[in-house]
């Protein structure tokens, strides 16, 4: 099967939430983006950003852990009905990324995708460019993570 017969272009799909707990933000700050605002929930009271808050990159991380289990899950499913799942991967990259709010220490994001245009590619018979809308809500229903994404389907 491919991409195209699954979804839809312009069908939103829910791939999931993540919880940003305190110790989560500061763990991956650490390691990854080891910025005050990110690290110190009293420093964090007196940046710009008002609080302790996750990395930009920590929102995306949970965007493609959501992401890969979705996926993982509807191989699963489709399997199960005796279908063949599409073959995706990798991601030649993405474009207009954007963090439009912070996403603060005990926030959590529901993850979704929609599907805006797949094409065949010219250079390789049989494999196709999917492009989809990627985006992160808080439970406030504000955006807080948005990106076209990029992955090749192959035979």
């Amino acid at each position: 099967m491919r991409l195209a017969e699954l979804y839809k272009v312009g069908e939103r799909l829910d791939m999931g939430t993540v919880h940003f707990s305190a110790e989560d933000i500061i763990r991956f700050a650490t390691k990854f983006d080891p910025q005050v605002f990110h690290l110190d929930e009293e420093s964090a009271k007196a940046s710009l950003l008002g609080g302790l808050c996750t990395s930009g990159w920590h929102t995306c991380a949970g965007w493609m852990q959501r992401n890969v289990a979705f996926f993982r899950s509807e191989a699963k499913r489709l399997i199960a009905e005796g279908k063949t799942p599409p073959k995706m991967g990798p991601s030649p990259g993405f474009r207009n990324l954007a963090w439009p709010k912070p996403v603060y220490a005990g926030d959590t994001v529901t993850y979704f995708l929609t599907p805006i245009s797949t094409r065949a590619m010219a250079s390789r018979p049989g494999w196709h460019m999917n492009t989809g809308l990627a985006e992160g809500l808080n439970q406030h229903g504000e955006l807080v993570l948005r990106f076209e994404s990029n992955v090749i389907e192959f035979e």
